[in-house]
């Protein structure tokens, strides 16, 4: 083989290499467009990038593309003159917002109208990616703000309180003084809380029982229940209730949940607890032992006022709240324990049809 020959193939070489390596990492879609601006060509890429079927676009007017991509596609045909880095945002039906780069190309020489070609690239997760690193870092800066304040008025409060407690005895007013009192301590309530929520020690794990957990638990929120008259229904089915946690935390998750469902029911509701051992449905392949599948699950249902589908999404984090004078910080503590003791929770709710807090955990053979 001569020189020529084998500097040719390893060159078509190295174009298969480039051209495979493209097809792999750049996720990008095309669409051709003819001189008369009918589309002869349109990727499956492309397709799923504009949430519509390749099939029904072809041969139909570039006009059948969203209005953005139509208009750069005419002015590329227009002006013969490429268009690149533009970005598109889109709303399509039953799938949301979607955020594109788009570029054109003209097709053809001087003398001859070919068509244009336009590449779109969904850049949807990079832009949703990137938000959620900016909510992160901010969150991160908001809890190392959050714990040194709350460590500054904790100490400030140790003084306060024992100043105002020696006031507020000489003082005749009874009312002011509980309000006042009852003030101070939701104060204190508010910072423990947010020492809580910015802390990263660990849980001390040990061998405990969620019945007792939750019959603990249950017997602070009593008083709550009682002024409404609202009934409670305890279905302990889990055969076993054993795990391996930190009780102090998990109470402090379960009072959290507890609360907020007596917060929601009115007069004469109801709240149930149930427990029950599941199977994850996707089984850890590592674990020989199917017993060491078994998960909690820990059932908190109310009849109350129902979460609005907006505030689903928000509703575990810090410091988004629905309730006058809520702090927010409940639920982000509760679900950061439950994570913490390698568990999950997750909630379903409708409007005046109560919620349904469902919390795994893993379960000990």
């Amino acid at each position: 083989m001569s020189a020529f020959k084998q500097t040719a193939n390893a060159k078509s070489h190295q174009g298969a290499l480039s051209t495979d390596m493209l097809s792999r990492h750049v996720a990008c879609g095309i669409i051709v467009v003819d001189a008369r601006g009918r589309i002869t060509h349109c990727t499956e890429m492309a397709a799923d990038a504009l949430g519509v079927d390749a099939g029904q676009i072809t041969n139909r007017h570039h006009k059948s593309l969203p209005a953005a991509l139509s208009r750069v596609i005419r002015r590329t045909m227009t002006s013969r003159k490429p268009v690149d880095g533009l970005k598109v945002n889109l709303t399509i039906a039953g799938q949301g917002k979607r955020t594109l780069a788009a570029s054109t190309a003209f097709l053809g020489g001087p003398a001859q109208k070919l068509g244009a070609a336009l590449v779109v690239h969904d850049l949807t997760s990079f832009v949703h990616s990137e938000q959620n690193l900016r909510q992160l870092d901010r969150l991160a800066t908001l809890g190392i703000l959050s714990a040194s304040l709350a460590h500054d008025i904790r100490n400030a409060l140790v003084a306060g309180k024992t100043f105002f407690d020696l006031l507020l005895e000489k003082h005749q007013d009874a009312e002011l003084v509980g309000i006042v009192r009852r003030e101070l301590g939701r104060i204190d309530a508010t910072v423990n809380q947010m020492l809580s929520l910015a802390g990263t020690a660990k849980p001390s794990f040990s061998a405990i029982r969620v019945h007792q957990l939750l019959d603990h638990s249950l017997r602070l929120v009593q008083p709550q229940l009682r002024a409404k008259s609202n009934s409670l229904h305890c279905a302990y089915g889990a055969p076993s209730d054993l795990i391996n946690g930190d009780g102090v935390q998990l109470e402090q998750a379960f009072v959290n949940l507890l609360m907020n469902a007596a917060d929601a029911t009115g007069p004469n509701g109801s709240l149930t607890v149930a427990t029950e051992l599941v199977f994850p449905e996707a089984p850890r392949p590592r674990l020989r032992n199917a017993g060491d599948l078994r998960q909690l699950r820990i059932t908190i249902k109310d009849n109350g006022v129902g979460i609005p589908p907006e505030h689903l999404d928000r509703l575990f984090e810090p410091f988004f709240t629905t309730k006058e004078g809520g702090t927010g910080l409940g639920l982000a503590i509760t679900r950061r324990i439950i994570q913490e003791h390698g568990g999950s929770i997750g909630v379903v709710s409708r409007p005046n049809n109560g919620a349904t807090f469902q919390i795994l955990l893993p379960a000990v053979s």
